[in-house]
């Protein structure tokens, strides 16, 4: 029977995604001796300091909580150090410096939601879908000075379904992710871990960073582009853009469920046909059939209820 390395973990990791992973740790009786996660931040109306998602987990099972702003401050650092962990496993965190992830005796391992070298970055579950891709993953490698190119350890595959949202795929990644992660520390507890440098190559597909241009509608293209970038936004951030309509200045509104529906015509594109039940949007190749909307100051809704109460000119389009 082989030996077993006696443990002892820092995790790190903020929102939900990562909850799942540490919640696996726990429940297999791994020693978590400190978890990091992003200091208190302002939220809602109220602006109220809110803990993260990792941090309410981390207080629910007493564990050690660090939070620091700044990941190269000498005092964090030594306290980093006096936790004696010779494991770090890294879930939807920032970059950590080199005297960081350099610490423990068996390195630090980070989850990322696709499968590497494909879709490094920060949002690999919206563009795998953005991107009408069929499937993607998860992959654990060990961290190195670049952003996401490290030694891959292990990964996982699922498929992305043609009506997948990236609400869907968060949580489908988020539970084989924390199984992958599991499959990973045994490897490592055990000296069983073998290795693959990621592959170099030309088709390699980026991530970027999700900011409010590039959520935006383009109604002028394709059938296809469109569906999959307002499910591949749904349900955070949202895809949006402008309705024209009576008013002088356009309404920014979110867009949230929809249908695609493949007919010919000859209507301009981002024009709405608007019936007693239906919110239909023309576009190259069909129409978009919008199931929920958000006008500005309101929440979101069903098309069916906002027929009800809001009128639509003759000349209304979004834009």
């Amino acid at each position: 029977m082989t030996e077993k390395h006696d443990l002892r973990i820092v995790f790190m990791g903020t929102p939900d995604f990562a909850v799942a992973t540490l919640r696996a740790l726990i429940e297999h009786n791994y020693n978590v001796v400190g978890v990091i996660t992003a200091p208190d931040r302002p939220a809602g109306r109220g602006q109220k300091l809110r803990a993260s998602a990792v941090k309410a987990f981390a207080l629910e099972h007493k564990l050690n909580i660090l939070q620091p702003t700044n990941l190269k401050a000498e005092s964090f650092l030594e306290e980093l150090k006096a936790l004696n962990a010779n494991l770090q496993i890294i879930v939807a965190f920032r970059m950590l410096p080199k005297v960081v992830w350099q610490m423990p005796e068996f390195g630090t391992f980070n989850l990322h939601a696709s499968l590497l070298p494909q879709y490094r970055g920060a949002a690999p579950i919206h563009w795998a879908i953005i991107n009408g891709e069929t499937k993607t993953g998860v992959t654990t490698f060990f961290i190195d000075e670049k952003i996401d190119t490290g030694a891959i350890i292990k990964s996982k595959v699922t498929t992305i379904g043609k009506q997948t949202t990236v609400g869907d795929l968060h949580d489908d990644l988020m539970r084989i992710g924390s199984e992958l992660v599991i499959e990973t520390v045994k490897l490592i507890e055990t000296d069983a871990v073998e290795t693959t440098i990621q592959p170099k190559t030309e088709d390699l597909k980026t991530a970027y960073k999700l900011n409010r241009e590039n959520c935006k509608i383009d109604w002028s293209m394709p059938i296809n582009t469109i569906y999959n970038k307002i499910r591949g936004l749904n349900p955070f951030p949202t895809a949006w853009c402008f309705l024209e309509n009576n008013e002088k200045n356009p309404l920014s509104v979110k867009i949230y469920g929809v249908e695609k529906i493949k007919e010919p015509h000859n209507i301009e594109a981002g024009k709405l046909i608007v019936t007693k039940n239906a919110l239909k949007v023309a576009c190259k190749g069909g129409y978009i059939n919008i199931l929920e909307i958000q006008l500005p100051g309101k929440r979101k809704m069903e098309v069916k209820s906002l027929l009800n109460g809001f009128n639509f000119s003759e000349s209304a389009k979004l834009l």
